[in-house]
């Protein structure tokens, strides 16, 4: 094909930073990239709570898509308002763009209005302006009982409602309100790490030691104002003076109303990710793949995507199918961090190997951080 084939790729996350890092480095005379996401800049996920918790500001955590500097890449920052995967046509608030390969890497939508009563009394801190709000609120927290819940059954980062606990209580212990406070983790997973019963019990047996309570396989049906207090489903009732919620996550509508949702995600060929579509992929939060939602997961979906269209360029022996191995670093206080080593699609079962935590899990993640900044933005 002598001209350039057109990739399309539609949000700017994980999966799309790094499928269009991986195809303007390894391909760069036969593709031309355009990159769309409605925001002018990248978070990573775990930086929302080092925001929340006054390590960073909000400002300092964000990369900005101007940056990126990859000459066959042109990044538009616009909003989707329509989708046509047949004809793989994309129509922006801004413009029309067509497409020979178009990859879907919107993420998952937060809805905080799925719960009743979480606008009124409650606080989301999965978005980056939530967390920033957050911050705002924790200096002025003078102790008391806080709730933290999941309130969806699929969520962005599996552990991140862990590593919520740990730093909150090593925040109120540094203010001296640790004994004048209890808190109590909500969520429906019915262990943290489930396809791990060591990861499980090590992040279990981290909670009691900081008497943190919890309740797994549980779920809150609504906030009620006049009491302050979580329902739960199972009848109980858990009044709060601070309630940080996982919202529930929804696919974009404009995905929905595109058709290539089946039960509210994308169902793709978990070993390509393509859809049902020719010459349509998704990645990411967005699909139903048989994995987490993560963002470290929609790096991996988007690697596998990148050997599939490189194959279709260059030829060669045929791309590995997505092996759903990943490394995840988890936030276990006093500033150290485990490794967990998880394995979803490779063997007969998946697999996770845990590793402590540690200071030098923690240097770690920070290069874990600096290499994807470097790759995608530099």
């Amino acid at each position: 094909m002598s001209e350039r084939v057109r990739v399309l790729i539609l949000g700017a996350g994980f999966g799309g930073l790094e499928l269009s890092s991986r195809l303007a480095s390894e391909v760069p005379d036969e593709v031309e990239i355009t990159l769309i996401d409605q925001s002018d800049s990248f978070v990573f996920g775990f930086s929302k709570l080092d925001v929340m918790f006054g390590r960073r500001n909000l400002d300092d955590v964000r990369h900005y898509y101007r940056d990126i500097a990859k000459p066959n890449v042109t990044f538009r920052q616009e909003s989707v308002v329509s989708i046509d995967p047949e004809h793989k046509r994309v129509i922006t608030n801004a413009g029309t763009y067509e497409g020979d390969v178009l990859v879907i890497a919107l993420g998952a939508d937060l809805a905080p209005e799925a719960t009743p009563g979480l606008g009124d009394i409650g606080h989301e801190f999965y978005s980056p302006a939530g967390a920033a709000r957050v911050k705002e609120l924790l200096p002025t927290f003078a102790g008391g009982k806080v709730v933290i819940a999941v309130l969806g059954g699929f969520f962005k980062c599996p552990p991140a409602p862990y590593e919520t606990c740990f730093m909150l209580h090593d925040y109120l212990t540094s203010r001296g309100l640790r004994e004048a406070s209890s808190i109590h983790l909500v969520t429906p997973m019915p262990k943290p790490i489930p396809i791990s019963d060591e990861t499980s019990n090590a992040i279990i047996g981290l909670l009691d030691e900081r008497s943190i309570q919890h309740s797994h396989a549980s779920w809150v049906s609504h906030l009620d104002p006049a009491t302050s207090s979580a329902h739960l489903k199972d009848g109980r009732q858990l009044p709060f003076d601070l309630f940080l919620g996982v919202p529930v996550h929804r696919a974009p509508q404009v995905v929905v109303d595109s058709g290539l949702t089946v039960d509210g995600w994308i169902p793709v060929d978990p070993k390509t990710l393509a859809t049902s579509y020719e010459g349509v992929y998704a990645v990411g939060d967005i699909t139903s793949a048989p994995v987490p939602r993560a963002g470290v997961i929609a790096e991996g979906e988007a690697d596998t995507v990148a050997d599939v269209l490189i194959h279709q360029l260059k030829g060669g022996p045929p791309p590995a199918p997505f092996a759903g191995e990943v490394i995840c670093y988890v936030e276990m206080g006093d500033s150290t961090i485990g490794r967990v080593n998880v394995n979803f699609l490779s063997g007969p079962a998946p697999t996770a190997v845990f590793t402590p935590p540690s200071l030098e899990g923690a240097e770690e993640k920070r290069q874990f951080a600096a290499t994807r900044r470097e790759r995608w933005f530099g």
